[in-house]
């Protein structure tokens, strides 16, 4: 596995890391990464707003309408609050998959990831532009006939085909039963983030995968067929935040949650 690991390019997961104040990165990474910061200051903001919406959308799930499997694609690397460890907080038995392709994810995931007893976590390197393969490979930690949340947080982005985006995600949603959800993240210029254009093009000359930013329209493409839940496509910093604190700031990070009827 080790020699697909590329050192001397910069990869999403690895800066992504760099930006949420992880140590799984390298120079080259790091470099990108700041570079890209000091073009759109708010980068920072946007992967943090990100790992949070993750966080409450799981939680709620769990805790609400009863979610225990959790198929999820593009995780990233490990870091503090991963999908697994909401989840099983609020119900220990929560089975969840995750699904990479990068082999330093799949390294650290796999060294670093344990499963409460009661539940199950796995790993599958799987490529997210085919979800054929991702559904075959998920059973049997996952029962397919029961409901899924399909979580898939900043990953239709490096879908650059828009109608290969939206097949994407009707496969997957056609092949889980009424009762799944899918949980959706996507950079876009809209929500304050024009300034993000630049950073983008520099991202698809230095780094890897390449990129693409879409309209709120376009992403609510990818929820066709599901009721989209409150508050709808919004910033992901405003998907039912901490009520009790103030009203967190625009992040040019749509968020969105709807579930199959």
């Amino acid at each position: 596995m080790t020699d697909r690991i590329r050192t001397d390019v910069a990869h999403n997961a690895r800066v992504w890391n760099h930006w949420l104040h992880g140590k799984d990165n390298y120079p080259v990474d790091r470099r990108v990464g700041d570079h890209i910061t000091g073009l759109y200051p708010s980068i920072g903001e946007v992967a943090r707003a990100d790992r949070a919406f993750l966080g409450r959308v799981v939680t709620r799930l769990a805790g609400e309408r009863g979610i225990r499997q959790f198929l999820d694609i593009g995780t990233g690397l490990p870091t503090a609050e991963n999908t697994h460890e909401v989840a099983q907080r609020v119900a220990p038995d929560s089975r969840v998959v995750y699904v990479d392709n990068d082999p330093i994810v799949l390294a650290h995931a796999r060294a670093l990831l344990s499963s409460a007893p009661e539940g199950r976590t796995e790993y599958l390197d799987a490529d997210a532009h085919d979800p054929e393969g991702i559904l075959r490979a998920v059973e049997p930690t996952l029962d397919l006939d029961r409901p899924v949340a399909v979580i898939m947080l900043g990953i239709l982005n490096f879908v650059l085909d828009t109608g290969k985006a939206r097949a994407i995600t009707r496969t997957l949603m056609d092949a889980v039963p009424p009762g799944s959800f899918l949980v959706v993240t996507h950079p876009t210029l809209e929500l304050g983030g024009e300034g993000n254009e630049e950073a983008m093009a520099f991202w698809n000359e230095n780094a890897t995968p390449p990129i693409t930013a879409r309209t709120g329209a376009e992403i609510t493409s990818f929820l066709d067929g599901l009721e989209i839940l409150d508050p709808g496509v919004v910033s992901c910093s405003r998907w039912h935040p901490d009520p009790a604190g103030e009203l967190p700031a625009l992040v040019a990070q749509y968020g969105a949650v709807g579930i199959k009827p």
